[in-house]
């Protein structure tokens, strides 16, 4: 294990995860005034919107009138998710930016739950996306394995198949022109766990370590943090989060559970541990505390009720002193 990363990246995934799986249609003004609230907290990269089919996901058949609403400022990057060719043409006539990439699903069952198609017919169809991204000059730098570390619907997922699908992915990319710098794994379904992240990883790196490894976890059976744990303790420094952690996959077979590792009780574990976010976790907890307004529920973040530990050795103080 190396030594822990001196700063990490958090990329927000609430606006776009979390509202995707909300029951009920969220007010597009609460949507953006979300996402602006975010905006103010140090984050430089918030995932807003998917464009993908509404009858499938129906609280984003709004994504075009979400984007548009949304005051965007300088050195922010807000993105746009798009799983098929026709996602990904809404998304690049929309003023949202919009990353190149390549994806694969590690198991069959969840790739056709999820994108409707199977892994192979899945990249078949990216290679349309992939010359697309060609033709405009735009770059593609990752790939991503979704539900790398287990499948609600397959079971466990051989270490073997996962560094099978990165073969895969990277095959990809080097047939469209493109070499790619990352791996982004993610963990939909909540199967990963510190002994499971450890594995995988080192895997990876043994085979490519001149790649990069980025984190998507879940908090579904509370090892979300635990597993980003072990993720710092081998040096990743690229992690997804969601504020009060908001999110879930619809076709994850995980109704009920928690979604995505909480944005401000990452960065808050982070900064305890010395390791930099540039994150404003005060102002986190307050978004926090309006993403439960907004979506009228209990959300499972932990911090925006306990507070930080600075406050509390504030509090502390200033009843010592008095």
């Amino acid at each position: 294990m190396s030594d822990l990363p001196k700063r990490v990246t958090i990329d927000e995934e609430g606006p776009r995860e979390g509202f995707q799986s909300e029951k009920k249609m969220i007010p597009v003004a609460d949507k953006v005034r979300l996402i602006e609230a975010l905006a103010e907290t140090g984050l430089t990269h918030i995932a807003c919107v998917s464009y993908v089919n509404p009858k499938r996901v129906p609280t984003m058949a709004d994504a075009e009138e979400v984007a548009a609403a949304i005051r965007r400022k300088p050195g922010i990057h807000y993105s746009a998710l798009y799983l098929n060719q026709q996602g990904l043409e809404r998304a690049l006539r929309g003023p949202l930016d919009v990353q190149g990439s390549v994806r694969i699903t590690a198991s069959e069952t969840f790739s056709r739950k999820n994108i409707g198609k199977s892994v192979a017919d899945s990249l078949v169809e990216q290679r349309m996306s992939l010359q697309t991204f060609k033709d405009r000059g735009m770059p593609v730098e990752w790939g991503v394995v979704l539900g790398a570390f287990g499948c609600n619907y397959e079971g466990e997922l051989s270490t073997e198949l996962i560094l099978q699908r990165c073969r895969q992915v990277l095959d990809e990319a080097e047939m469209a022109g493109f070499q790619l710098k990352g791996i982004k794994l993610t963990d939909a379904m909540g199967w990963a766990t510190p002994l499971s992240v450890e594995r995988l990883i080192g895997a990876i790196r043994s085979k490519w370590p001149e790649l990069e490894i980025s984190l998507h976890l879940h908090d579904t059976r509370g090892t979300g943090m635990a597993a980003a744990y072990a993720g710092l303790r081998l040096g990743v420094t690229k992690f997804d989060a969601s504020v009060a952690g908001l999110g879930g996959c619809p076709f994850a077979a995980t109704e009920g559970a928690a979604g995505n590792i909480c944005t401000e009780d990452f960065a808050f574990m982070c900064e305890e541990m010395g390791i930099e976010t540039g994150l404003d976790i005060e102002r986190l907890i307050e978004v926090a505390k309006l993403a439960e307004q907004v979506v009228g529920r209990q959300l499972p973040g932990h911090v925006m009720r306990g507070g930080t530990l600075k406050a509390a050795k504030q509090r502390a103080a200033q009843k010592a002193a008095a």
